[in-house]
């Protein structure tokens, strides 16, 4: 019976619907008044259909309903959290992200009574000690722990080694050879204001350095983790993710390497504001979302208070809570790859992962990561992307509600600092330009504060 009565209704070609268009937009002109131009080079049309596809695509290898929900614990004292870790355990989390900062830390008092062969938990180690890593994984399910140990990701963010080159090549191949995990972190170029072009170019050439390095050794059964914090425009985040696997499928396969990677999801800091912090929830709840439609399998969330606040029980709570109304009462885990055969999110995958994939062959023909890192192109290019976004939220053409526009004169922030929300500088001596991260508010907010 349906199919008789789509019979009745002829195909319209999009030839036909642009054609429509134009008459409706009586003279205006069609790709002034209906193209959007976006920083990563890709103009958003204001439809798209089938007829634009050679050929249908193919499902995702993402399972958008096998998400897990994901804390942050940062680790001071090993009993302190793992009762921490325990009470988030019962009260909804499904994962533990441990942020481990020295090899002080006592494993067995801190995985006490956490079944890891039901918990996933991953380990963020603020330094690099493959003796401390042994331990960790004689401790854990190797199935189901991930170390996040990215020392390239380190470099970048620090401007130094943890050591130099040598011995940090070397705790790594053990560490490797120990885990077969790879981390790559690509979240400190979004947090610095890079493109998501340039987030995925950055992603895959610094893991190719990894690979690269390590290309003498088994990799069918590489475990990778990649990073990633998702930004408010909510269909390129979705896209990003997908490109990112799909880029990744294209390096591994030259490495024969497992082409399967784990996503790691946390909102962006750089939409967060100090003045009218609830909203941070709303844009970290569409964050979310993003990261779930396309593909993350773990969605870690940022507290709206994380910028200014030190970790309490409160902003911890709300940010749990976020997840768990998605996942049990938005039902974002019954779908399987709901994003799949919508051909804006189609058309902006595949650009993203082309685009992409140009940039990250113009690096490794100039060099490779590592030399553009060292000679300060990388750093230069995010600068370049942070200043032409910073100008955008200056002028109002990106808009913070409630820091930009329509901000309320009777907030006032001076007393509830207990974090300094702003980017340090402190004068030391680096290898190279360390990337520096940065929150789009960080000036208006700062001249608000002196005239409260």
């Amino acid at each position: 019976m349906s199919d008789k009565l789509f019979n009745d209704f002829p195909e319209i070609t999009s030839k036909e619907w642009k054609q429509k268009i134009q008459v409706d937009l009586k003279g205006a002109d069609y790709n002034e008044t209906l193209i959007w131009k976006t920083n990563e080079g890709i103009d958003v049309k204001p439809f798209y259909h089938a007829d634009e596809f050679e050929t249908l695509p193919e499902n995702s290898k993402a399972q958008a309903s096998k998400w897990t929900i994901c804390e942050t614990i940062f680790v001071t004292d090993a009993k302190k959290s793992n009762a921490q870790a325990l009470q988030a355990l019962n009260r909804g989390a499904e994962s533990i992200l441990f942020v481990i900062p020295n090899k002080d830390i006592v494993i067995d008092h801190l995985l006490n009574d956490i079944d890891n062969t039901q918990t996933p938990l991953h380990f963020h180690l603020q330094f690099l000690d493959s003796s401390f890593t042994e331990t960790l994984t004689k401790s854990t399910n190797k199935d189901n722990t991930f170390i996040h140990c990215d020392i390239i990701g380190n470099l970048a963010k620090s401007g130094n080694w943890f050591s130099n080159l040598n011995e940090d090549h070397k705790q790594f191949e053990l560490i490797f050879k120990d885990t077969n995990t790879l981390s790559v972190d690509l979240s400190l170029y979004q947090n610095a204001g890079a493109t998501s072009v340039q987030q995925l170019a950055y992603a895959l050439a610094h893991a190719n350095e990894y690979l690269n390095y390590l290309k003498e050794q088994p990799l069918n059964n590489l475990k990778i983790v990649f990073n990633t914090t998702i930004g408010t425009n909510y269909f390129f985040e979705i896209a990003k993710l997908r490109a990112l696997r799909l880029l990744w499928q294209t390096l591994a396969s030259e490495y024969e390497a497992n082409v399967n990677c784990h996503i790691f999801s946390t909102p962006t800091k750089r939409n967060k504001t100090l003045y009218d912090y609830n909203t941070n929830m709303l844009r970290s709840t569409t964050e979310c979302m993003s990261a779930i439609l396309g593909g993350a399998n773990t969605v870690c969330n940022l507290a709206y208070d994380a910028i200014y606040h030190k970790n309490n029980e409160f902003g911890s709570r709300i940010s749990r809570n976020q997840l768990l109304v998605l996942k049990h009462e938005s039902y974002f885990n019954k779908v399987n790859n709901p994003s799949d055969g919508a051909y804006y999110i189609e058309s902006l995958t595949n650009q993203l992962a082309e685009k992409s994939l140009t940039l990250f062959k113009d690096i490794e023909e100039n060099g490779g990561f590592l030399h553009q890192l060292k000679e300060g192109t990388i750093q230069r290019k995010i600068k370049e992307s942070a200043e032409k976004e910073q100008e955008q939220f200056n002028s109002g053409d990106i808009v913070l509600l409630g820091t930009n526009k329509h901000p309320n004169p009777e907030d006032k922030m001076q007393n509830e600092l207990e974090l300094y929300p702003f980017v340090k500088t402190n004068t030391r001596k680096t290898l190279i330009e360390p990337i520096i991260e940065k929150r789009l508010a960080e000036t208006l907010e700062q001249n608000r504060l002196q005239t409260e």
